[in-house]
C-alpha cells in the first residue's frame, strides 16, 4: 500500500476533474490517474459503448473495481468518474483520504459539457437529467469530501490553486 492518493477529485461530469487533476499532479510533481481512463484502457472501448452494450450495472462494477485498485496503488492525484460515489464500498474506501469535491451549478455544467456530448446518462433532456443526478449525488460527494471547491466562473488553474489551498498542500 502506498498510503493512498495525495488528492482525490470527485464531482459531476464536466466539473474539471481531469483537467484540474492533471494540473495538480504537475504542480505537486506526482503522477495523475483517472479511473474512467483506466476503464476505457482495460475494456478497449469508450464508456458510452459499455453503457449501451452491457448496461449501467456492469459499468458500475467495473468502476468499483477500478477505484479500489487506484486507491490502493496510486500515490498521486486521482480523479474518479462522476458516479463512483454511488457505491457504498467506494465511499468507505475514501474515508480519511484528502478528497476534494469540485462543484458547479447546472448552467456551468451545460456550458462545459454541452447538450450534444456523448454522455450516456444525459441522453434525454440533459438539464433535467443533470439536476436529477445532482440531487442524488450531491449528498454523496459532500459525504466523502474533506473540502468543497466551487468551479463556477473559475479557470482550471484557479480551481487547482483553490484545491491546494483548501487541502493545505504546497506545490513544488
Amino acid at each position: 500500500m502506498t498510503g493512498g492518493p495525495l488528492v482525490v477529485l470527485v464531482g459531476p461530469m464536466g466539473s474539471g476533474k481531469s483537467t484540474v487533476g492533471a494540473l495538480l499532479a504537475e504542480r505537486l510533481a506526482v503522477p495523475y490517474r483517472d479511473t474512467d481512463a483506466d476503464i476505457v484502457t482495460a475494456q478497449g472501448r469508450p464508456i458510452s459503448d459499455i453503457f449501451v452494450d452491457e448496461g449501467e450495472p456492469y459499468f458500475r462494477e467495473l468502476e468499483r473495481q477500478a477505484v479500489a485498485a487506484a486507491v490502493s496503488e496510486h500515490a498521486g492525484v486521482l480523479a474518479l468518474g462522476g458516479g463512483a460515489v454511488l457505491d457504498e464500498g467506494t465511499r468507505e474506501l475514501l474515508t480519511g483520504l484528502p478528497v476534494a469535491y469540485l462543484s458547479m451549478d447546472v448552467e456551468e455544467a451545460v456550458r462545459r459539457v454541452g447538450l450534444g456530448a456523448a454522455r450516456p446518462l444525459l441522453a434525454v433532456n440533459p438539464r433535467r437529467q443533470w439536476r436529477e443526478l445532482m440531487e442524488a449525488r450531491r449528498p454523496l460527494y459532500t459525504e466523502v469530501a474533506r473540502v468543497v471547491v466551487a468551479t463556477d466562473d473559475r479557470t482550471p488553474e484557479e480551481v487547482a490553486q483553490a484545491v491546494l489551498d483548501a487541502l493545505e498542500l504546497k506545490d513544488v
